[in-house]
């Protein structure tokens, strides 16, 4: 592998990080954050329109750009530095993979397309309400909803949380077991019209206020029978590589927030007097921004290996020892970056003194969004456990 960003990666990601500056002010994610979709509607289809961000992954046959997970990162990363509000990570990094993986041919030409023009939102929900309680790992076990034949479709029951953007995307995959199922078998997945009779969706607000969550009741749903993905019953592989997907786009806006805590921390201290000296020539504090430099290094370092190996996994013709090596790539970069943004943002609030913790200033959101992204997907302690288990297999 060559781990270093070709002249294309790089423009990518600075247009990415030119952009998102400006649209993406301080007070621009106060506004968005307020409302009930979770952001603007209008820069949305901006970012869908000028820069054509949520096309990264889509094949170009299906009109996007056929790019890579690197790329993905690369945005990610700035998208996680400025805590964008919007539905690109339901979007892109859960049903846009969705569809790639698990997706008919039939599938793809339905729904890619309309993502790539900015006229479709999705997400994909798969955890019921006693997801955190399954040793924080989020996997097949957390999967509570049912599915079972009908007619000549599918009956689905069940309640699912912790769904991003459950409230307002328009297409809902979601993840459900045959009856008396367990792990990993009986998983089947479906596409689903969030406005379908039998779906009820609530709007869960959280601590973490530029990330909307929701709850989604299934009541008696009835699908046809083209909207099962893949096969019946044997989704579950499928589930846990979505999920190792996720994580490593999570970590790659960990990591970006992370360092935006950093730099942050530094323009402040340059600026805050203490003693009639700026309080970043004092040397334990030059120690603790030593650290979260090194930290965010590490974290860098961490994702962009799982970006690769992601990609592995879903270029059919890579290598396929790297494509198993996902799953402990992915929960290295989630781990490592859910500790990396937690200590970082907790070391800025301590930085920037008495006013870290006020409303007026931005460390306070960096802060929920590091415990909130922490949680979300399973924290650190339970993507090292997950680690050992693979290597003990």
């Amino acid at each position: 592998m060559e781990f270093r960003f070709t002249e294309e990666q790089q423009m990518i990601r600075d247009t990415a990080a030119a952009f998102l500056q400006d649209v993406s002010s301080s007070s621009a994610v106060r506004e968005a954050m307020a409302t009930e979709a979770g952001y603007d509607a209008e820069l949305w289809q901006r970012i869908c329109r000028e820069l054509c961000f949520q096309a990264i992954t889509v094949p170009e046959e299906h009109g996007g750009m056929g790019l890579g997970y690197v790329e993905l990162c690369a945005v990610l990363e700035q998208m996680g530095s400025v805590l964008l509000c919007s539905p690109f990570f339901s979007t892109v990094c859960l049903g846009v993979n969705a569809l790639l993986l698990a997706g008919s041919d039939a599938q793809k030409q339905q729904y890619l397309p309309a993502i790539v023009d900015g006229s479709l939102t999705a997400t994909l929900a798969w955890t019921g309400p006693q997801a955190a309680r399954h040793g924080g790992q989020w996997g097949c076990e957390a999967v509570t909803a049912t599915w079972q034949p009908s007619g000549d479709g599918y009956l689905l029951q069940g309640e699912l949380r912790y769904v991003i953007d459950g409230h307002s995307a328009d297409l809902l995959i979601i993840a459900a077991r045959a009856p008396g199922s367990s792990g990993a078998q009986g998983i089947a997945l479906f596409a689903v019209p969030a406005t379908s009779a039998g779906v009820t969706r609530q709007w869960l607000p959280t601590m973490d206020q530029t990330r909307h969550q929701a709850a989604v009741q299934l009541d008696q749903l009835q699908l046809p029978a083209d909207a099962l993905m893949g096969e019946a019953g044997q989704g579950g592989k499928t589930l846990l590589r979505l999920i190792d997907l996720a994580k490593v786009a999570m970590a790659a806006e960990q990591m970006g927030a992370a360092q935006k805590t950093l730099d942050m921390s530094v323009a402040y201290m340059q600026e805050r007097l203490q003693f009639g000296r700026p309080i970043a020539s004092f040397q334990a504090l030059k120690h603790k921004a030593a650290d979260m430099k090194l930290k965010c290094e590490v974290a860098r370092s961490a994702v962009y290996y799982a970006a690769c190996i992601a990609q592995e996994a879903l270029d059919a013709q890579g290598d396929r020892q790297l494509a198993g090596e996902l799953p402990e790539a992915a929960a290295m970069a989630k781990g490592y970056c859910s500790d990396t943004l937690f200590f970082n943002a907790g070391t800025a609030l301590q930085m920037h003194g008495g006013v870290g913790f006020t409303w007026e200033y931005d460390v306070h959101l960096y802060f929920k969004r590091a415990k909130a992204s922490e949680l979300y997907l399973g924290n650190a302690a339970a993507q090292r456990e997950l680690i050992a288990g693979l290597l003990l297999d």
